[in-house]
Parts: structure tokens; sequence; C-alpha cells
């Protein structure tokens, strides 16, 4: 998914059921990607939820939260042609 013309860089896994609905990922997330669910767990918190699209990978989130085991980071491969960002391609050619 994109946000913003940028692909996304992550994926936020989101155990529903550890989570106590503090909201200090939610809140340390960068590019806003998670929510505070409208739904409940089986504790009656309105858990974390990864909104689906705009995650960057950084984990802030992840070191953000309190439960162990409550959010998992993954980071996307490069696309295909891609290049990192401050890195430049160069070429050697030979006469």
């Amino acid at each position: 998914m994109k946000t913003n013309g940028k692909p996304d860089r992550g994926i936020v896994e989101m155990n529903s059921e550890e989570c106590k609905g503090c909201g200090l990922c939610v809140d340390a997330c960068p590019p806003k990607a998670l929510r505070l669910s409208e739904r409940l767990n089986h504790y009656g918190y309105h858990y974390a939820e990864y909104a689906g699209s705009g995650c960057t990978g950084c984990g802030i989130c992840f070191f953000a939260c309190p439960e162990p085991g409550g959010i998992t980071v993954l980071k996307l491969a490069p696309q295909a042609g891609a290049t990192p960002a401050g890195a430049a391609s160069s070429a050697k050619t030979s006469a």
C-alpha cells in the first residue's frame, strides 16, 4: 500500500489480546499508521491496530509498547530498481 505516494517500508503485526489500550505506540508512531480500535479485546480494552498503510518499519512502536509480544514490526525488502536514500549508483567504465 502507499501513503502520500511512498511505498510502505514495513508492516506492523499487533497482538490484540496482549494490548492494554495504553496508546503509547499510537502516540509514538511518526507516520501515524496505528490507531486505537473501536472494538474491545477480551480484557475490555480498545486495542491498538495497524491502519493498513503508512508503516516505515522504524520500530518505534515496538520499543514504546510495555507489553512483551504486543507488537511485531517487519521490514519489507526494497522494491526492485529502488535505491536507498542517499545512495548513488556508480558504474566504472574502462576504455
